[in-house]
């Protein structure tokens, strides 16, 4: 392992809770996470293992572009950040409500 496990603790941010994110983990066992922007698959992967204490079979990573928005006159832009796609091995689950 490249990074101590306290900035592996760092790369997720939280864990993104949404109508999209619990049907797919429902479904196919695949978790959403807040990630660091620099994060890499492989840091995801390992932070995901040792803070949940599951295997993870794919992470897919992608960039959100912020919005803009209106305050008023001016015109603001939100952070662009990144999100992870966690799919886990069969017979493994991660529990929100108890972690």
């Amino acid at each position: 392992m490249s990074l101590n496990k306290y900035q592996l603790a760092s790369v997720l941010q939280a864990p993104i809770i949404s109508e999209k994110s619990t049907i797919a983990a429902e479904k196919d066992k695949r978790f959403v996470f807040k990630v660091q922007k620099v994060a890499t698959k492989k840091q995801v992967k390992d932070a995901v293992e040792i803070m949940f204490n599951v295997e993870v079979d794919s992470v897919q990573v992608l960039n959100v572009k912020g919005k803009q928005k209106r305050f008023g006159r001016t015109l603001g832009q939100r952070s662009d950040w990144k999100k992870a796609y966690v799919k886990l091995k069969p017979g493994h689950d991660i529990d929100f409500s108890a972690a």
